[in-house]
């Protein structure tokens, strides 16, 4: 009789373990779930970062829980919102090292690269821009590239030129 007193009493206990949560998720009561503290928003699963996300669904979809159209469209607004993110922690970052804002740090940090890519590279007037940042010459068409005659230090901006305007000198290859 004994035995069946305390299997009837341990029986009990684990329905009330195992339904405890229903009944308090009921009663207007929050229930932690997984990924997600007891103390936390319930839209916190929601808003989880990017980059997680994109570890979730790249999961999902090598378990076979996720097809491939969904997972491309997925992959794809979750790419872009973590791009923006550590785009956005970066600035921070900066802008706590400098103890400026976060906005003027990104745009003179974004200026700041882009006068010196555009400084670094030589461009032919036929071909576009070179990769060689120190070419005299184009390396596709052999024509002199903008800059200063090498006999007399003029400039020379003329497309196509093959000769100085100053002293007459060969530009060309």
């Amino acid at each position: 009789m004994m035995p069946l007193v305390v299997g009837t009493f341990l029986a009990v206990g684990a329905l009330a373990f195992v339904l405890y949560p229903i009944f308090r998720a009921a009663s207007g009561g929050r229930v932690a779930r997984p990924g997600r503290a007891a103390g936390d928003a319930p839209g916190a699963v929601e808003h989880q970062s990017a980059i997680d996300a994109l570890r979730e669904i790249e999961f999902d979809r090598a378990t076979g829980k996720l097809s491939d159209d969904d997972y491309a469209v997925l992959r794809a607004r979750y790419t872009s919102e973590a791009v923006i993110e550590m785009r956005d922690s970066d600035a921070a970052a900066r802008a706590a090292a400098s103890g400026g804002s976060v906005e003027s740090a990104s745009l003179d940090a974004a200026e700041a690269l882009i006068s010196r890519f555009r400084s670094a590279t030589v461009s032919c007037p036929a071909c576009g821009p070179r990769p060689e940042p120190d070419a005299v010459y184009c390396s596709n068409c052999g024509r002199f590239l903008p800059g200063a005659c090498k006999h007399c230090g003029a400039a020379i901006s003329e497309p196509g030129a093959k000769y100085c305007s100053s002293c007459g000198a060969s530009l060309a290859a």
